[in-house]
């Protein structure tokens, strides 16, 4: 797990050390070609290559990871006790499968899900936009309705931490594990003060562009991904913003808010249904295309637990292809 620019060098080092019948697990999230064309350089010198997606940042590094390994079915069975005790623990079992034993069926069902991961966080901010501005609801309504939210269809890691988020006081900053006071004010929540301006990692750009690549429509990601390339135009939209003033915002009857949120609930429901099918079809026809075999339902099931996207819904996605793998949409 080291950054892309230095994984060849890393590898050609390891690789010196190494002997035919040994396993090389690159964990680094990589575009799916280079573990391909890394695994085909190292099985030269007899040398397993696993191209392992994972999930789940400083919290899955402490209780558990969604781990997606690919490669030879004889490399993940070596290493699947070790796997199955690091990855995340659910109720339907290790948050871990072979995805395939293609080189880089693991990196591209990881980048798949950061692109899924990418049009969630879009819906939630769209969802937050219309409940503050025509639902004009305070930052303290709107957590307690994204956490009553939670305890629901909408039951996921995103949707809890939104709550989190929104409750956040300018005050509850730190850096270095010392809380920052200069220029704080703890009258403010930190969701009104913080730049308003995101960049990507590079992950949701390679989904969007796999999409376009094997005609699989994914505009829930694809939109996602051009907000993002929108808002790290600080500069050009406050210059914008002086003259072009948009259409005034209606605003709803105090009466009406809680229709409001119920109807925003269901739109964000089945919008979040949208941005999965996108990802599953598009996981398919990869899957179809290099050969790679890989079961959708086990891609709903190890991303229950340890990974981003973690959410209870993912239960109904797991039946939906158990019932029938070769649904044609979700």
């Amino acid at each position: 797990m080291v950054p892309d620019r230095v994984v060849d060098i890393v590898i050609n080092q390891f690789a010196d050390l190494m002997e035919p019948g040994d396993i090389l697990i690159d964990g680094g999230n990589e575009l799916f070609t280079n573990s391909e064309a890394r695994a085909e350089m190292v099985s030269e010198r007899g040398i397993m290559y696993m191209a392992m997606g994972v999930s789940g940042g400083e919290y899955g590094a402490r209780y558990g990871p969604s781990l997606m390994p690919g490669g030879p079915a004889e490399g993940y069975e070596s290493l699947k006790p070790i796997f199955e005790k690091i990855a995340a623990q659910t109720d339907s079992g290790p948050c871990v499968t072979h995805v395939g034993s293609g080189s880089g069926c693991g990196n591209y069902v990881k980048m798949v899900h950061n692109g899924i991961e990418y049009g969630d966080m879009q819906l939630i901010s769209e969802a937050y936009t219309i409940l503050k501005s025509i639902g004009g609801m305070s930052n303290e309504a709107l957590a307690d309705t994204f956490e009553r939210w939670n305890t629901g269809i909408l039951d996921s890691f995103l949707i809890e931490i939104t709550a989190d988020i929104l409750r956040k006081r300018d005050e509850d900053i730190y850096m270095d594990g010392e809380p920052v006071t200069e220029g704080t004010d703890s009258s403010r929540y930190l969701v009104d003060v913080i730049l308003d301006a995101i960049g990507n990692k590079g992950t949701g750009k390679m989904t969007a562009q796999e999409a376009a690549e094997r005609a699989s429509a994914a505009p829930t990601i694809a939109s996602a991904l051009d907000t993002r390339f929108i808002s790290f135009e600080k500069g050009a939209r406050s210059t914008m913003a002086a003259q072009l003033s948009g259409p005034p915002v209606a605003t709803v009857q105090s009466a009406e808010v809680e229709q409001l949120c119920d109807d925003v609930e269901s739109a964000l429901y089945c919008s979040k249904i949208c941005s999965y099918a996108q990802g599953m079809n598009l996981i398919r026809a990869a899957s179809d295309e290099f050969d790679w075999g890989i079961d959708l339902g086990e891609c709903a099931r190890i991303w229950k637990g340890g990974c981003i996207i973690r959410a209870a819904f993912l239960d109904k996605i797991k039946s939906a292809y158990d019932n029938n793998p070769a649904l044609e949409n979700l």
